[in-house]
């Protein structure tokens, strides 16, 4: 066990000296960036004495349980068919996994996102699915993986489910079931339910103490207490797209526990009585940053929030924890040091570390000291990871705009003309973070400059900041990412010569905006899951939900501030600007990507096509939105790698 201060100066060493026997290392593959963390996921059981992990070994997967001081797994189990997305200890022998996987579903056409969740066994050396359809569980539904609460010791789950018979033309109704852990069982419906429900909340003895609901027909969000064995509503409010999120209780339970925006414009904590829905102040007021989460056990009881920002930072009611985190964090203030898990009593705390010379490390913090546990990136040795600066520009309205910069390790001090990359975000409502970003590391390991810029419309910076990007897509959305690369054009870091601007989703909107429209700006343009034409995004929205789904709503106002005409949507359009383009295009998509669909990527094509630019097209093999599978994140760097090379890797 080492001080706080021994190990921030030594843990490179720590994580390095197991793997590596030479300092300076070779130029990584693209299959190291491609490819997820050997270790990841890693959860403390509830006394401490045992850790698991998520173990990935090519296209193998394995859960591996291991007890602290002994080399030898005490369990493992292939877990490549479920690919959990989160696990988590329930007592010291059991483990929740819970995942997304892209399937059909009986009845329906096509392949769905649905979710799951699974109860490994330590004792047994056996996994379960603990709700699936059937046994009066709507055989026409997505969402099979939620989890609002557990009781070990009496071996229930609590999972929300549509209750129904998908072929008896009834709506289905939303309910919370209690779930056996040690058998399969059919599960117990514990609530009439609803159609209009959303969530649910329970004490300590597994009944329900609060629903909430929100009719899309009405705009009515609701909330109702159960007082004296009935269901009485404390809190109701019409709204078209929900202010408010009920994410969990307070320890007495006595209240919901709430974030909403404020007065000063931040994401804040508030409470609200269970008994007369009174609201309390805010609790966690940080001028600097919003409320993105909260911290929460298995029963949703709330102990403390998790900030927005480029480096994470959390909040919590027990002041000795609260110092204690303070403590870590301003002590080695270029590390992120996030909170992987916990015990109870917080007499031991798992972190998960990045930063300056570390991809990923886990370190357990316990009895004043920390000791490492494992590295989550094996095969990148601390001197290859390139460092990853937070600043911020004025924009052309003197609008601040956070940046990220990712210097290649290769370049001179200060950087001087450099080749760049700008990287604008998906969402658009998301933010980046210091973190090993596998692709941002990539572009500079190959010696390309990184810009990340949090432009209006990003989330994590203050509603003013997220507000200002409603209905700027294409124009001062866009404007923030070209003043990004002029003003370190300006600085003398980038090269004017040398530029091309990448992204996905949103991002890759932007990459394609910024070759439209400042088509002398860029050298290069790479789309990956982009959308290209509004006017063909929004009647894809509207073709597959109901006319009066906030969704559409939301979309509306965030791209175009409800100017939907013809006109307009299409000026900010990039499909109908393929004439504009001047820089190579390379356009790489998801065969079954559920969130842009093909053909935006399919037409752009089309439209470059017609106008004779240069452009390349790579469509990826049943993979979707987020490039979760490693064959088709190196089919994309493989792409990229070759496509930089030939336009931007040319002599200064």
């Amino acid at each position: 066990m080492r001080s706080l201060r021994a190990l921030v100066a030594l843990w490179s060493l720590f994580s390095a000296s197991q793997i590596f026997a030479a300092p300076s290392q070779p130029l990584l593959p693209l299959e190291v960036y491609a490819n997820p963390a050997e270790i990841g996921m890693m959860r403390l059981s509830p006394d401490g004495k045992r850790y698991a992990y998520r173990l990935t070994r090519g296209d193998k997967k394995y859960l591996v349980v291991k007890q602290f001081g002994q080399e030898k797994p005490i369990g493992a189990i292939d877990i490549a068919s479920i690919n959990p997305r989160n696990i988590y200890f329930i007592d010291q022998h059991r483990l929740i996994l819970r995942a997304y996987e892209y399937t059909a579903i009986g009845g329906f056409i096509g392949k769905h996102n649905v979710s799951m969740a699974w109860v490994y066994d330590l004792q047994e050396q056996k996994i379960r699915q603990l709700l699936f359809p059937g046994y009066g569980i709507f055989k026409g539904q997505g969402g099979l993986g939620k989890v609002v609460g557990v009781m070990p010791e009496q071996n229930r789950i609590f999972m929300p489910a549509y209750i129904g018979d998908m072929y008896s033309g009834a709506d289905p109704i939303y309910t919370l079931t209690s779930v056996r852990l040690d058998r399969k069982s059919k599960p117990r419906k514990m609530t009439l339910g609803s159609h209009d429900a959303t969530d649910f909340f329970v004490d300590e003895n597994g009944e329900i103490i609060a629903q909430e609901y929100y009719s899309n027909k009405d705009d009515i969000h609701r909330v109702q207490a159960r007082q004296d064995g009935q269901w009485v509503t404390i809190f109701e409010e019409k709204a078209r797209i929900r202010k408010r999120s009920f994410v969990g209780l307070t320890p007495d339970r006595s209240s919901l526990v709430m974030l909403k925006t404020d007065k000063s414009g931040r994401r804040n904590y508030f409470t609200m009585s269970l008994q007369d829905g009174a609201i309390s102040k805010p609790l966690f007021e940080n001028k600097n940053a919003d409320v993105e989460g909260v911290m929460k056990d298995l029963n949703r009881v709330v102990y403390g929030v998790r900030f927005s920002g480029f480096y994470p930072s959390y909040a919590f009611f027990d002041p000795k924890i609260d110092k204690l985190y303070q403590s870590i964090q301003q002590s080695s203030p270029n590390h992120s040091f996030t909170i992987s898990d916990h015990t109870p009593d917080w007499s031991k705390i798992l972190f998960y570390v990045e930063g300056k010379g570390s991809a990923g490390d886990y370190m357990l913090y316990e009895n004043g000291g920390f000791s490492f546990v494992d590295t989550a990136r094996r095969y990148v040795h601390p001197s290859q990871v390139h460092p990853v600066v937070a600043t911020a520009f004025q924009a052309r309205d003197d609008l601040t705009i956070p940046t990220l910069l990712t210097y290649p390790k290769t370049s001179p001090q200060p950087a001087k003309k450099l080749p760049t990359v700008v990287y604008p975000h998906g969402g658009p409502a998301s933010y980046d973070k210091v973190r090993f970003n596998w692709m941002a590391q990539y572009l500079a390991s190959r010696g390309f400059l990184v810009i990340q810029p949090q432009f209006r419309g990003s989330r994590g910076f203050g509603s003013a900041h997220r507000a200002a990007g409603n209905g700027e897509w294409g124009k001062k959305m866009q404007h923030d990412i070209t003043d990004a690369v002029k003003h370190y054009i300006a600085a003398g870091e980038v090269d004017p010569d040398r530029v091309c601007i990448m992204g996905a989703s949103y991002g890759g909107y932007a990459a394609l905006a910024g070759g439209a429209f400042t088509p002398d700006l860029y050298q290069c343009v790479v789309s990956i899951n982009g959308v290209s034409g509004i006017p063909e995004m929004l009647e894809f929205e509207e073709d597959r939900r109901d006319s009066d789904s906030w969704v559409l709503t939301y979309w509306r106002k965030v791209i175009a501030n409800n100017n939907l005409s013809d006109g307009f949507l299409e000026s900010i359009s990039p499909l109908h600007h393929a004439k504009a383009f001047k820089a190579p295009v390379l356009l790489i998509h998801g065969e079954i990507d559920k969130v842009v669909p093909l053909e935006q990527s399919e037409d752009m094509a089309d439209e470059l096509a017609d106008e004779n630019k240069e452009f390349e097209f790579v469509e990826l093999e049943d993979e979707g939105h987020n490039l979760h599978q490693s064959k088709s994140k190196l089919a994309t760097l493989k792409a990229i790698d070759k496509f930089l090379q030939k336009h931007l890797n040319k002599a200064a």
